[in-house]
C-alpha cells in the first residue's frame, strides 16, 4: 500500500511538474509575442513620428516661403506707393510752375512793355536757376546718403561674414571635440558591453554545467541511497539467518556422530565467512556514507558559488548604471549641440539665399536686355521706359524748337515791317532812324534777347540810314514799297506753311502744345536721366566690387556642403546610438528575466517538500527498478507520448522523443525485454533511425530557409511596387506641389534616406533569418552530439549497470 502511495505521489509530482513546465512555456511564448508586438508598435510609432516631423518641416518651409513672399510684396507695394506719391508731388509742383509761367506768357502776349518783359524774364531765369540749384543740392545730398548707406551695408555685410566664419570655426571645433568624445564613449560602451556579455555567457555556461552536475549527483545520491537500503536489508536478512542457523546448529555439535575436530573446523569457516561479509558490507556502507557526505559538501559549494555569481551580477549592474547616466547626459548634450547646429544651419541658409539673390541681381544688371524681356527686374523696366519717354520727348522738343525758331523769325519780320511803316509815315526831314528793339527769340535753351535782327533764313538785310534826306527820297520810297510787298508775300507763304505743320503736329500728338511746358518737361526728364545714370554707375561699381569677392562665395558654398555632410554624420550617429540603446535595453530585459527565473527557481526549491525515502522491502532476487517497471503500463505511456508528440516539441527534445518512441514498444516487464532494449540501443539500427530523423529535421530547416528567402524576395518586390505607387501619387496634385517646393539637394537627401532605410530593412531581415538558421543549426548539432554521447555511454555501461541492478 505504501508503495502504491509513493508511486501515486511521484506521478502526481511528475504531473505537477509537467503542468508547471507547460505553463512556463506558455508564459514564455506570451512574453515573446508581447515583446514582438511592442517592437512592432515602437517601430510604427517611430515611423509615424518621422512622417509627422517631415510634414511639419514641409509646412514650416511653405509658411516661411509665403511669409517671405508677403513681406517682399508689401515692401514692393510701399515703395511703389511712395514713388507714386513723390511723382504726384513733383507733378503738382511742376504744374503750378507751368501755370504761373503760362500766366506770365499770356500777360506778355497781351502787350506788356519791354521792361516788364525783361524783368519777368530775369525773374523767371533766376527762379529757374534757384530751382535747379535746389534740385542739384538735394540730389547731391541723396547721392551722399546713398553712398553712406552703401558703406554701412558693406560694413554690416563684412561683419556678418566675419561673425559667420568665426561661428563656423567654433561649431567645427565643437563638433570635432564632440565627435571624438562620442567615439571614445562608444568604444568604452562597446568594450564594457562585450565584457558583460562574455561574463553573462560564462556565468550561463557555468550555471548550466553546475545544474547538470547537480542533477547527475542527485541521481547518483538517490541511487546510492537505494543501494544502501538494499544492502541494509540484505545485511539484516543475513543477520537474521545467522541467528536462526546458530540455534539449529547448537545440538548437532553435541549429538553428532562425527568427530569433534571436523565440526569445529566447519563452524570456524562459517564464522569467518560471516565476518568477512559483515566487514565487506560495513566497508561498503562507510564508502557510501563518505560519497554522500562529499555530494552534500559539493552541493553546498555549488549553492555558495551560485550566490556569489548572483552577487557579482548585481555588482556588475551597479557598476553599469553610472555608465547609463553618463550616456544619458551625453545624449542630452548631443541634442543641445544638434539644436545649436540647426540654428546655425538655418542662419547660414538664409545668408546663402540672400547671397544667391544678390548674385542673380548682379547677373541681371551686368547683362541688360531689351524692354520685351520678361526676366528683367522692375527697376530695369522702369529705366528703359523712362529712356524711351526721354527720347520721345526729345524728338517732340526738337520739333517744337524748330517751330519756335520759325515763330521768332516771323515775329522779327513783322517788327521790321512795322518799323518800315513807321518810318514811312514820319516826316521826310527826319535824318535819324529809330532803331528797333532787340527781339526776344525762343530758342532751344530759352528766351534769347541778344539774338541778331538778321535771321539766317532772311535773304535781304535791313540797314538804317543816318544821313540827311536826299533828293532821291521818292525813288527810295518806291524801292521800299516793292521790297515790303515782296517780304509780305514771302511771310504769308511761310505762315501758311507753319499753320500746315502745326496742324500735322497736333494730329500726330493729339492735343495742344505749350512750348514752355514742353521745355520744362524736357529739363525734368534730362535731370531724371542724369540721376538714373549716376545710380547705374554706382550699382556697376558695387557689382564690380562684389564680383571681386568670388573666393568668399566659394568658401561659403564649401562650408555649406561641409555642414550638410556633418548633419548626415550626426544623423547616422543618432541612429547608431538608438540601435545601441535598443540592444542594451534588450540585454537588460533578458538579464531581468534571468534574475526573475533564478528567484522563481529558488522559491520553488525552497517551497518544494523534501523527499522522504521509505524503507521498501523487496523480494529476494528482484531489484527496485524491476518492481517499479512492473507497475508501468506501456500502452498508457505510449498514449501520453503521442499526446506530447502532437504538441510543440523543441529541436533539442526531438531526438530524445524519437528515441523513447522507438524503444518503448520493445520494453516489457521481464528481464528479457530489457535485454532486448539494451541490444536495440547498442545496435546500428537505432543509429540509422536517428540519422534518418536528423536528416528529415535538416531538410525541414532547409525548406524553411528557402521559404524565408522567397518571402523576403516577395517583400522586396512589394516594397518596390509601393515605392512606384508612392512616386506616382507624389507626381499628382499635392505631391507635385510638394516636389516643386523641394530643392534638388533636399530631393537627393530624401532619396538617400529612403535607400538607406531600404538597405537597413533588408539587412535586418537577412540578419534575423541568418540568426534563426544559426540557432537551429546549433541546436541540431547539440542534439546530435548529445545523442551520440548518450549512445556511447549506453553502449559502454550496459554490462556494468545491469549487472548492478540484477
Amino acid at each position: 500500500m505504501s508503495r502504491a502511495d509513493t508511486l501515486a505521489a511521484l506521478q502526481a509530482a511528475n504531473e505537477d511538474l509537467r503542468a508547471k513546465l507547460t505553463d512556463i512555456q506558455i508564459e514564455l511564448q506570451q512574453e515573446k509575442s508581447k515583446v514582438s508586438k511592442l517592437e512592432r508598435e515602437k517601430s510604427h510609432e517611430v515611423r509615424h513620428e518621422q512622417h509627422k516631423s517631415t510634414v511639419v518641416v514641409t509646412e514650416l518651409k511653405a509658411k516661411l516661403h509665403e511669409e517671405k513672399t508677403k513681406e517682399l510684396q508689401g515692401l514692393r507695394e510701399t515703395l511703389l506707393r511712395t514713388h507714386e506719391l513723390e511723382l504726384m508731388r513733383v507733378i503738382k509742383i511742376k504744374d503750378g510752375e507751368i501755370q504761373r509761367l503760362q500766366a506770365l506768357v499770356n500777360a506778355l502776349r497781351d502787350g506788356s512793355t519791354d521792361k516788364v518783359k525783361t524783368a519777368l524774364f530775369a525773374e523767371a531765369r533766376e527762379e529757374a536757376r534757384r530751382g535747379f540749384e535746389g534740385d542739384r543740392s538735394r540730389l547731391q545730398q541723396e547721392i551722399y546718403e546713398l553712398k553712406g548707406m552703401k558703406r554701412q551695408m558693406e560694413e554690416a555685410l563684412n561683419l556678418a561674414v566675419q561673425a559667420d566664419k568665426t561661428k563656423a570655426t567654433e561649431i567645427r571645433s565643437v563638433y570635432h571635440v564632440h565627435q571624438e568624445e562620442i567615439t571614445r564613449i562608444k568604444r568604452e560602451c562597446e568594450r564594457e558591453i562585450r565584457r558583460l556579455m562574455d561574463e553573462i555567457k560564462l556565468k550561463d555556461r557555468a550555471c548550466c554545467v553546475l545544474g547538470k552536475e547537480l542533477g547527475v549527483q542527485a541521481g547518483h545520491t538517490q541511487r546510492l541511497q537505494l543501494q544502501k537500503e538494499a544492502v541494509d536489508e540484505q545485511l539484516a536478512q543475513i543477520r537474521s539467518r545467522e541467528a536462526g542457523a546458530g540455534g539449529h546448529l547448537h545440538s548437532p555439535k553435541r549429538d553428532a556422530p562425527y568427530p569433534s575436530g571436523a565440526g569445529d573446523t566447519s563452524e570456524s569457516l562459517e564464522q569467518q565467512l560471516d565476518e568477512k561479509d559483515v566487514r565487506r558490507f560495513q566497508l561498503k556502507i562507510a564508502e557510501l556514507s563518505a560519497v554522500i557526505r562529499k555530494l552534500e559538501d559539493r552541493n553546498a559549494l555549488l549553492s555558495e558559488e551560485r550566490n556569489e555569481l548572483l552577487k557579482r551580477l548585481r555588482e556588475a549592474e551597479s557598476q553599469f548604471m553610472p555608465l547609463l547616466d553618463k550616456n544619458k547626459r551625453l545624449s542630452r548634450k548631443n541634442e543641445e549641440l544638434a539644436h545649436a547646429f540647426r540654428r546655425m544651419e538655418n542662419k547660414l541658409r538664409f545668408i546663402t539665399e540672400e547671397n544667391m539673390e544678390m548674385r542673380e541681381k548682379v547677373a541681371t544688371k551686368r547683362r541688360p536686355s531689351s524692354l520685351n524681356d520678361l526676366d528683367q527686374s522692375q527697376e530695369e523696366r522702369e529705366i528703359e521706359f523712362l529712356r524711351l519717354q526721354v527720347l520721345e520727348q526729345q524728338n517732340i522738343i526738337d520739333d517744337l524748337s524748330k517751330a519756335l525758331e520759325t515763330a521768332g523769325y516771323v515775329k522779327s519780320v513783322i517788327e521790321r515791317d512795322m518799323l518800315l511803316r513807321y518810318r514811312r509815315q514820319g516826316s521826310i526831314g527826319r535824318k535819324k532812324a529809330i532803331r528797333p528793339c532787340k527781339p526776344v527769340v525762343e530758342t532751344f535753351f530759352g528766351y534769347d534777347e541778344e539774338a541778331s535782327i538778321d535771321s539766317d533764313g532772311s535773304s535781304i538785310s535791313f540797314h538804317t540810314d543816318r544821313t540827311p534826306c536826299t533828293p532821291d527820297d521818292d525813288l527810295e520810297e518806291g524801292m521800299i514799297r516793292e521790297e515790303t510787298e515782296m517780304r509780305f508775300h514771302q511771310l504769308t507763304m511761310e505762315y501758311q506753311a507753319l499753320q500746315r505743320a502745326y496742324a500735322l503736329l497736333q494730329e500726330q500728338v493729339g492735343g495742344t502744345f505749350d512750348a514752355e511746358k514742353e521745355v520744362k518737361t524736357r529739363e525734368q526728364l534730362q535731370a531724371e536721366l542724369i540721376l538714373y545714370q549716376t545710380r547705374i554707375q554706382d550699382l556697376e561699381c558695387v557689382l564690380s566690387q562684389q564680383g571681386q569677392d568670388m573666393k568668399w562665395i566659394e568658401e561659403k558654398q564649401a562650408l555649406y556642403q561641409r555642414n550638410q555632410e556633418l548633419i548626415e554624420k550626426i544623423k547616422h550617429m543618432e541612429t547608431e546610438e538608438s540601435r545601441l540603446k535598443n540592444e542594451f535595453q534588450d540585454a537588460r530585459d533578458q538579464n531581468e528575466l534571468l534574475e526573475f527565473r533564478i528567484l522563481e527557481l529558488e522559491e520553488r526549491e525552497r517551497r518544494s517538500p523534501g523527499i522522504n525515502f521509505h524503507d521498501i522491502h523487496f523480494c529476494e532476487g528482484i531489484s527496485p527498478l524491476q518492481v517499479y517497471c512492473e507497475d508501468i503500463i506501456i500502452t498508457e505511456l505510449m498514449k501520453k507520448l503521442d499526446i506530447l508528440g502532437d504538441n510543440a516539441v523543441s529541436v533539442c527534445s526531438f531526438p530524445i522523443y524519437m528515441y523513447v518512441h522507438v524503444c518503448l514498444p520493445a520494453v516489457g516487464s521481464t528481464p528479457t525485454s530489457l535485454d532486448s532494449l539494451l541490444c536495440l540501443s547498442g545496435s546500428s539500427v537505432l543509429m540509422d533511425l536517428l540519422s534518418h530523423v536528423f536528416s528529415k529535421q535538416k531538410g525541414y530547416l532547409d525548406e524553411e530557409l528557402d521559404y524565408r528567402k522567397q518571402s523576403m524576395a516577395q517583400a522586396h518586390k512589394r516594397i518596390l511596387e509601393l515605392e512606384a505607387m508612392l512616386f506616382d501619387t507624389l507626381q499628382q496634385d499635392a505631391g507635385a506641389k510638394m516636389s516643386e517646393m523641394l530643392s534638388d539637394d533636399e530631393r537627393e537627401t530624401l532619396r538617400r534616406a529612403v535607400e538607406q532605410w531600404k538597405r537597413g530593412v533588408m539587412m535586418e531581415l537577412r540578419e534575423r533569418d541568418s540568426q534563426i538558421l544559426r540557432e537551429r543549426m546549433d541546436m541540431l548539432q547539440h542534439s546530435q552530439q548529445r545523442m551520440e554521447l548518450v549512445l556511447v555511454e549506453d553502449g559502454a555501461g550496459i554490462g556494468r549497470r545491469w549487472s548492478w541492478y540484477w
